[in-house]
């Protein structure tokens, strides 16, 4: 007896804290959950149909090449090209891509001496700048920890917002 292959269901792909994924099928939602200081970066080329997601936890690699070449989704300078290059690898073009970024809080730091969540959003700048690219739509800083979504079937991006109710789409 043949098994039924079922098609049309959306299948949740959780991005884990210093990682990414990048996918070209339409029925993935891709999900990282807890982005305080930490940011989450979407990719989406709307004609390639590819997107990705990263979920990075600090500025610079130069901290700890060794962990930085381990696992180089941890860092901003070093996760942000392993991203776009696992897209270009399905065909996504760097100048059609929409790129939202979230995240980057306030969280358990009431010196702001480190502030990490400022310093992964302006190392994120400085990245794009450097390479002709801009961010769509962000919501970073402030004190409350998100979710972010990204549907591969129509590169709708939402945030789920401690304190506050529903999806938000960014």
């Amino acid at each position: 007896m043949a098994v039924p292959v079922l098609t049309g269901f959306s299948q949740k792909v959780v991005v884990g804290v210093a990682d990414f994924a990048v996918s070209n099928n339409p029925d993935v939602i891709l999900t990282t959950y807890s982005l305080g200081s930490c940011l989450g970066v979407t990719l989406y080329d709307p004609v390639a149909r590819v997107g990705g997601l990263l979920h990075l936890m600090l500025p610079d690699s130069e901290i700890d090449r060794a962990k930085a070449a381990e696992n180089p989704a941890m860092f901003v300078d070093t996760g942000i090209p392993a991203l776009f290059r696992a897209a270009y690898e399905l065909h996504a073009d760097k100048y059609r891509v929409e790129v939202c970024v979230a995240g980057g809080a306030q969280i358990m730091d009431n010196s702001h001496f480190f502030n990490i969540g400022r310093r992964n959003w302006e190392a994120l700048n400085v990245l794009f700048a450097q390479h002709g690219l801009k961010v769509r739509a962000s919501d970073v800083g402030g004190l409350v920890n998100r979710t972010m979504n990204l549907n591969l079937e129509t590169g709708e991006v939402t945030l789920k917002i401690s304190g506050k109710p529903g999806e938000t789409p960014l």
